[in-house]
């Protein structure tokens, strides 16, 4: 205000517009509008008072009347154009939907006038510099790190897992493959054993490894970050969606982490990579002069240390939750592999929680088994009490069990089991396990006669011997003939030395053959 001032004094004096002009203190045309706003209010008056800087301001404010012809062609519409701009709608935008909706058919250049205007009337926006105290929380964020060679052979992109102290400005710093659940929690432990204990809080974005459900007031906490943050003593604060700036502090370390360690460096794998950013964070980012704190970062957490939480005797049991389906084979697939579960859960939804080391399974919230952690993909970890009954049945009878019992009926049963066992061309268990249930119902003994009898016909197969079972046949004595109907009907049923003699077939003349 003091340069209108010394305007109006001089106007009072009598100097003209042009002399005030030539002297610097403001454009003719300024002064001719302020020498007309000036007369109207009589400040010019000798003994009139000058006016008070909240009046002068005043009446520069007030809205000039204008010729109708420079009136705005988006006037009219001013009230939507608010709307729209209080909602953040964009210049383009506003000047399609006036052509749209209201037949508008000014110029583009008029809506970006009058969305100028509005803005600049908004209240600007303004953030409050939080001080953070010693302990108090820690901020965790993601960011895209290099391009290495995955294990898999494939170069893929790493992300680096940031956790810094807000009161030190101390990190840790971590680049992983991927931003899974299991990855997240691992994250967690290895940055609360970088800094030897935990802070009260870890605050956070809405990341799917962290909250289910992002909400202002009450996010949904994933469940297996909600165990981490009970097992370790600290609180989750899930920052409002859409308002990154409740964790600048994290931010601006994943900036200067990019900025100022990823420049100029070569990494030959993901090792190599973690290797050097934890001795960056040491010699280089932890010991300069912090931008904010105006201090050392690893100073501060020299002070800040005692004041975190103590780490737990043992380290939580860490796990990642997930849905899984009870497949037909009582089976569910995690990670690429198989565990059973009973089968009367098949076709149901059900928790699988997975840690580095086992897999457990819940109804519920009833436990119902725990496997050992498969590590190559395609393992199945199957109990057979999970089974129904007639596949573990099946599975307990195998090649073994079937010797073991043939033995016991008898030598001729076990010389009949090891022969279908032996067969080189058809897989012949069933047919074993099905000879050994005959003995169930027609007793050892009589089995055992079968079985000779069977291979005295050189026929050692299920139906033989169930034949000879059946029909009584092994009760005759072994003088008379024995020819079990089933078998008499066989095409081959004789032997070729009985058919032809001694003739030796592979001299004999093919036309004498009859």
């Amino acid at each position: 205000m003091f340069q209108y001032r010394q305007v109006l004094v001089r106007l009072r004096a009598g100097d003209s517009v042009r002399e005030i002009a030539r002297s610097g203190l403001m454009g003719r045309d300024k002064l001719a509008q302020l020498r007309a706003l000036a007369e109207r209010h009589g400040w010019l008056e000798p003994a009139a008072a000058l006016p008070t800087d909240e009046a002068l301001a005043a009446a520069l404010g007030e809205r000039q009347r204008v010729a109708a012809s420079t009136v705005s062609s988006a006037e009219p519409y001013r009230a939507a154009i608010e709307r729209w701009v209080a909602a953040g709608v964009q210049g383009r935008a506003i000047h399609a939907a006036l052509k749209r909706e209201h037949g508008y058919t000014g110029s583009y250049s008029a809506i970006v006038r009058i969305t100028r205007r509005l803005r600049a009337a908004q209240p600007p926006e303004v953030t409050v510099r939080l001080e953070w105290a010693a302990g108090d929380a820690a901020q965790v964020d993601f960011g895209a790190g290099p391009l290495l060679v995955h294990p898999d052979g494939q170069v893929r992109r790493t992300w680096a897992f940031v956790m810094t102290l807000a009161h030190s400005r101390h990190q840790y710093v971590e680049f992983v493959w991927d931003q899974t659940v299991a990855t997240w929690l691992g994250c967690h432990r290895r940055a609360f054993e970088w800094f030897a204990g935990v802070p009260a809080r870890v605050v956070i974005d809405n990341a799917k490894c962290a909250i289910v459900k992002a909400c202002a007031h009450d996010p949904l906490v994933q469940r297996a970050y909600a165990e981490c943050a009970e097992g370790y003593g600290f609180k989750i604060d899930a920052c409002p969606p859409h308002d990154p700036q409740k964790k600048g502090i994290v931010e601006a370390g994943v900036k200067y982490v990019k900025g100022n360690f990823l420049p100029t460096r070569e990494f030959r794998d993901l090792a190599d990579l973690n290797a050097q950013v934890r001795q960056w964070v040491l010699q280089e980012a932890g010991v300069r002069v912090h931008g904010t704190t105006r201090e050392q970062p690893l100073a501060l957490f020299e002070a800040e240390r005692p004041l975190l939480r103590a780490l737990p005797a043992i380290a939580p049991d860490l796990g990642s939750w997930h849905q899984v389906v009870v497949h037909r084979d009582c089976h569910v697939q995690y990670d690429r592999s198989f565990y059973s579960v009973p089968f009367a859960l098949v076709g149901k939804t059900l928790w699988l929680r997975a840690t580095d080391g086992a897999v457990a399974i819940h109804e519920d919230w009833r436990h119902v088994v725990t496997h050992l952690r498969a590590l190559k993909p395609g393992t199945r970890r199957t109990l057979r009490d999970h089974m129904p009954p007639e596949a573990r049945a099946f599975f307990e009878r195998d090649r073994q069990w079937c010797v073991k019992q043939a033995q016991e009926v008898g030598p001729h049963c076990g010389q009949l089991i090891e022969r279908l066992l032996g067969d080189r061309i058809a897989e012949r268990l069933r047919a074993a396990q099905a000879v050994l249930a005959l003995g169930k119902r027609y007793g050892a003994a009589r089995l055992e006669v079968a079985c000779e009898r069977a291979i005295a016909h050189d026929s050692a197969q299920y139906r033989t011997v169930k034949t000879i079972l059946s029909t009584g046949a092994d009760m005759l004595p072994m003088s008379e003939p024995v020819t079990p109907p089933a078998y008499a009907r066989s095409r081959f049923a004789r032997s070729a030395a009985s058919l032809f003699g001694q003739v030796d077939l592979h001299d004999a003349d093919p036309t004498n053959l009859h």
